[in-house]
C-alpha cells in the first residue's frame, strides 16, 4: 500500500520543491499542486466557484497518481516500509484558501477532508524568504504567518501524525527525511 504525505503551508514555503527533492531521495512520484496550472490557464481572477472546481482537481490529480504509483509495482523501501506518494496540497489548503479569501468554505472541501486518509503531513513553516512569481499573493511576513497559524491549527486538531519542516536547502529537505522515515517504517494503520 502507497504511503500519502502531504505537504503544505503558505505560499512560498518550498512545498512544491520539498515535494520534488522527497520524490527524487524515495525514487517515487509526487503530486503537483493543481491551482498552479489551473490559474496558469485561467488567469488569477478567481471566484469562490473557482476554488471547488481546483479543489476537484486537485483530488483528481491525486487520484490519478495514486493510480500510476500503484500500477508500477514499485519495490519496498530498504528498511521495509511502504513506496510514499507525495503530495503537493491537499483539501485542508482549500479550506485555508476559501475561508482567507472568501470567508466561507465549499462542503465539497470540508466532506473530503473527513473522507481523505494520509500517513503524514509535513508543514512548511514561514523561515524562507518570499520569492515573486505570478502567482503569489501574500508577499508580506505578517500574512504568511497568519496563513502559516492557520494551518497548524488544522493539524494540531486532527488525528493524522504531522511535522514541521523549517530550514533552508538540506537542513529543510533532512528535517523533512527523518520525519518521514519515522512513519514509513512502521506498518501501514489503513
Amino acid at each position: 500500500m502507497i504511503r500519502k504525505i502531504v505537504i503544505i503551508g503558505p505560499e512560498s514555503t518550498g512545498k512544491s520543491t520539498l515535494c520534488e527533492q522527497l520524490a527524487q531521495h524515495y525514487e517515487t512520484r509526487w503530486c503537483p499542486e493543481y491551482a498552479r496550472a489551473w490559474l496558469l490557464q485561467n488567469g488569477t481572477n478567481y471566484t469562490y466557484e473557482d476554488l471547488l472546481t481546483i479543489a476537484e482537481g486537485q483530488l483528481n490529480l491525486e487520484d490519478e497518481y495514486c493510480d500510476k504509483l500503484e500500477n508500477e509495482s514499485l519495490p519496498l523501501l530498504e528498511n521495509g516500509g511502504n513506496i510514499p506518494l507525495f503530495i503537493d496540497t491537499d483539501m485542508y489548503v482549500m479550506k485555508v484558501w476559501c475561508e482567507f479569501v472568501f470567508g466561507k468554505c465549499h462542503r465539497f472541501v470540508l466532506d473530503n477532508i473527513l473522507k481523505r486518509k494520509y500517513d503524514l503531513y509535513l508543514l512548511c513553516n514561514v523561515d524562507l524568504p518570499w520569492t515573486k512569481d505570478e502567482l503569489r499573493e501574500y508577499p508580506d511576513l505578517d500574512t504568511r504567518k497568519t496563513l502559516f497559524r492557520m494551518y497548524k491549527d488544522l493539524l494540531v486538531n486532527q488525528s493524522t501524525p504531522w511535522a514541521l519542516v523549517s530550514g533552508s536547502g538540506e537542513e529543510r529537505l533532512q528535517c523533512a527525511i527523518k520525519a518521514i522515515d519515522n512513519i514509513i517504517s512502521h506498518p501501514t494503520p489503513h
